[in-house]
């Protein structure tokens, strides 16, 4: 526990989740790049070939392949077909889903001491309200899941999802946190004057938050729920 995260725990009033990463993990391996080879055999069937290697250093499968289209811009009816499509493998894959060690107790925990849980994803909201529902956890975000919906505007690094947080719990920017995973994440907390707690999963993602400016990097839930239970410091 660092001084650093305490004072993060301590400030936060709404807590901004990513989905896929912080709360659970989507998609396996394997999954993903099924999803993410026929989202660009749709794009090569529309005469758009080379969007993987478009995507650059993004690592998130499917939502890299869509980024790149959006980069593209191709007209807003093959859009909504790789949105639909793409929303429809990601309800699929909540049943296999594997929550984040910890996510659940945390989540849990931080309502109870009152702070308010929202969710900002690039992922279908009908997906991370199905997640949700299944883990028990619904009643925590109160409807406040804010995911894919508006294409071709609002993936990350857009803070168009995390804004709506913002104004639909009426939290100044200071009085929120985010918990990301990627540096799109932490990219869209910076333009919306958010904070925010870097969660990684291992080595490689602790560095990619670490290069892009992360001042604080957890490697688990773990300690976060730790310094979320430790009693205040007397004054």
């Amino acid at each position: 526990m660092t001084p650093e995260l305490t004072e993060l725990i301590a400030r936060a009033r709404v807590v901004v989740w990513d989905f896929d990463g912080p709360i659970c993990r989507l998609f396996a391996g394997r999954t993903a790049r099924r999803v993410a080879a026929e989202l660009t055999a749709v794009l090569e069937r529309a005469g758009l070939s080379g969007l993987p290697a478009d995507a650059g250093a993004e690592t998130d499968g499917p939502l890299a392949v869509l980024r790149a289209a959006h980069r593209r811009n191709p007209d807003a009816e093959l859009l909504a077909e790789l949105e639909e499509l793409l929303a429809q493998e990601e309800l699929r894959a909540v049943s296999k889903a594997l929550p984040t060690a910890y996510a659940d107790p945390l989540i849990r925990t931080w309502t109870a001491v009152g702070a308010r849980m929202a969710v900002a994803t690039d992922h279908s909201p009908r997906a991370a309200g199905a997640y949700l529902a299944g883990r028990g956890l619904a009643e925590c975000f109160a409807r406040r899941v804010y995911g894919r919906d508006r294409l071709p505007h609002g993936l990350k690094p857009d803070p168009y999802n995390l804004n709506r947080v913002l104004d639909g719990t009426g939290a100044a920017p200071d009085a929120a946190l985010v918990l990301g995973d990627s540096p799109l994440g932490l990219a869209a907390a910076r333009a919306a004057g958010v904070p925010f707690l870097g969660c990684a999963r291992g080595e490689d993602e602790e560095r990619r938050l670490r290069a892009a400016g992360a001042p604080v990097v957890v490697g688990s839930l773990e300690s976060v729920l730790a310094a979320l239970r430790a009693p205040a410091s007397p004054n």
